[in-house]
């Protein structure tokens, strides 16, 4: 059996970046969440950022602080190469969620699509935890997941699919008190094939 970093590695050794299901020419609605909550000067973790454009649009918005963890060298790579020099500027953290422990905090922890893999109850609880630690209080968690009619798997592997109220109350439940919800709000995925897929993206206030 694969492991985590192994199956990522040979996702993203497979096929361009801009062949992959999730990709985004320009991450709107990330980028728009990010600076309604935060400035250039604010430290943003990218959970799963792997070889997402977000950071491209990050960087060019002048912030100065951003981080993408990604559990893929072979993502990492692709992002880095593609920034070029700017990638100096950039955080860059190639570990497991599940198995990280935070060294800095942020005022912005976004996460595109990485939770909803994370189908035991042990990797959800060190999610949370890392989470938890790594957000500054009064600091700002973007979650988006497979909404509860989205897809059922994503590149060979099962996923957990998520109404907003469910995602909520499993935030809850592993870190009560912690975390509160903000807004949510459905999202329609255009994949590079033309397929739909559905997304609900939350937004949660770490309390001060």
């Amino acid at each position: 059996m694969q492991t985590r970093p192994e199956h990522w590695n040979e996702v993203y050794e497979a096929r361009e970046e801009t062949a992959l299901t999730w990709f985004e020419a320009e991450p709107t609605l990330s980028l728009a969440l990010i600076e309604a909550c935060s400035g250039p000067g604010d430290a943003i973790i990218d959970i799963g950022g792997g070889a997402s454009r977000l950071v491209d649009a990050l960087v060019a918005d002048g912030y100065r602080a951003v981080t993408v963890l990604d559990v893929s060298q072979a993502a990492l790579r692709q992002s880095r190469n593609r920034l070029g020099l700017r990638a100096d500027a950039v955080t860059w953290i190639e570990a497991d969620i599940a198995q990280w422990r935070p060294e800095n905090a942020y005022a912005v922890w976004h996460d595109r699509a990485v939770f909803h893999f994370l189908t035991e109850p042990a990797d959800r609880a060190a999610y949370v935890a890392a989470m938890s630690a790594a957000v500054l209080p009064g600091g700002t968690a973007i979650i988006a997941t497979f909404a509860e009619d989205g897809p059922e798997r994503c590149s060979g592997l099962p996923v957990v699919r998520y109404a907003p109220a469910d995602l909520a109350a499993t935030i809850e439940a592993l870190a009560p008190g912690v975390f509160e919800p903000l807004e949510a709000q459905r999202h329609e995925h255009a994949t590079p094939k033309g397929a739909r897929q559905m997304f609900q993206v939350s937004v949660f206030r770490k309390s001060a």
